[in-house]
Parts: C-alpha cells; sequence; structure tokens
C-alpha cells in the first residue's frame, strides 16, 4: 500500500509503485478529471500539482508521488470555483475541452507562485499544454482576467 495525499485527503492505493500517477488517480481513485492524451508527456492533458507545481501526471510514478501534496481539477474548486475557472466560463475558453483541466491545472499553478504573470510568462508556462482547437488567444486572456480577479481579492 503507498499512501498519498489527493485533494487535502490521505489515501492509501494498492497499485504498483512504478504506476503513472495518471492511472492511479483515473482507475485507483475515479477522479477521471485529469486526462489522458498521450502518455509520454508532449500534450499535458493530465496535468495536476504536486506539491503546487504543475506536471503531467502520465510522467510521474506512483512512487514518486508517495508523500507529496496532489491536486487534481476536482480539487481546486472545492471550496467555490477557483479564479481560474471563472475566467476560463467567462471568456468561453473552451471548444471540444478535452485539455481543459491541463489547461486550468496549469494556468493555477502559474498564478498561485506568479499572480501577476506577463503575457511572456503566461505563454512560457502554457507552452507544454496543447490545445487541439488552438483557443490559446482566450486561454491568454482568461488567466490575465483570472490574475485581476485574484489582484481585486488580495486587495493589491
Amino acid at each position: 500500500m503507498t499512501e498519498i495525499i489527493v485533494n487535502g485527503k490521505p489515501q492509501e492505493v494498492d497499485l504498483a509503485g512504478d504506476t503513472p500517477l495518471l492511472w492511479v488517480l483515473r482507475d485507483g481513485l475515479g477522479l477521471t478529471g485529469t486526462k489522458y492524451g498521450c502518455g509520454i508527456g508532449a500534450c499535458w492533458a493530465c496535468a495536476v500539482h504536486l506539491d503546487r507545481r504543475a506536471v503531467p501526471s502520465c510522467l510521474i510514478s506512483l512512487a514518486d508521488a508517495a508523500g507529496k501534496e496532489i491536486l487534481t481539477i476536482e480539487g481546486l474548486g472545492q471550496r467555490g470555483l477557483h479564479p481560474v475557472q471563472d475566467a476560463w466560463i467567462a471568456m468561453q475558453v473552451a471548444q471540444c475541452g478535452y485539455c481543459q483541466s491541463g489547461q486550468i491545472m496549469t494556468a493555477a499553478a502559474l498564478l498561485g507562485s506568479n499572480p501577476t504573470p506577463s503575457t511572456a510568462e503566461i505563454d512560457e508556462a502554457m507552452e507544454p499544454v496543447l490545445c487541439r482547437c488552438a483557443t490559446y488567444g482566450r486561454i491568454r486572456q482568461a488567466i490575465g482576467e483570472a490574475s485581476a480577479q485574484i489582484t481585486r481579492e488580495s486587495g493589491s
């Protein structure tokens, strides 16, 4: 048994240590908001937070995730929508929606470490997340709106 902390709750998982975190979350814990895209870290549709950093969960083993804080899209809005989720809705970012959990988790990690990123910093942080529908302009706008919301809420 391996203990991991997912969305703030300890979980015991009886899977091999080399099982990708993606499959631990989806098949082991039933958290299907994390999407399978490529399995090789090329698209980041499966991005989650591991100790507050966005990572492609297909490249992280259960053994490497043990004892670390894992946040999934299901946990991001546990206490109401995150500003990134609010902005995603307001800007109507999603088209097919497949990459959206990876996009949102990556954007939330960026704003968690840098609440007022420049356009260049947004582009750099979001570069690994592939959007087949090419809604990159709306993604960038939504991150800017979420940044403004975070700034307003913090009183800065």
